[in-house]
């Protein structure tokens, strides 16, 4: 009876690394989109502040950390994050939760440019 081959090491952590590096480009899309994609760009650049930043790099952290990346994966990421971002003393829970589903909203442009 033949056995079965289990896959290399060697293509397993070739998979993880390509997509993580897909993760890392479908967050700096999703970013760069938000700030110069839109028509509202120049208002975003201008109302950005420090904790969006970084939440925004927090979110790219937590999906460059998952194999596969897809649509519920990614929402599940950015609310994770902004749930954190609300308990925050000085941050407007309001705003955090806008910033997310501006971010949840992004997925189709990122979906594009990860099929290219």
């Amino acid at each position: 009876m033949p056995t079965k081959k289990s896959p290399s090491k060697k293509s397993s952590s070739h998979a993880f690394a390509m997509g993580a590096s897909i993760a890392a480009v479908a967050a700096t899309v999703a970013g760069a989109y938000y700030l110069y994609g839109s028509k509202k760009g120049p208002q975003h650049r201008k109302a950005f502040k420090s904790w969006m930043l970084k939440m925004k790099a927090e979110v790219m952290d937590e999906i460059e950390q998952l194999k596969d990346l897809n649509e519920e994966l990614y929402k599940a990421a950015v609310v994770k994050i902004a749930n954190k971002y609300k308990t925050i003393k000085n941050i407007d829970p309001k705003k955090v939760m806008a910033l997310a589903q501006r971010m949840k909203g992004h997925w189709k442009d990122i979906k594009k440019d990860l099929s290219i």
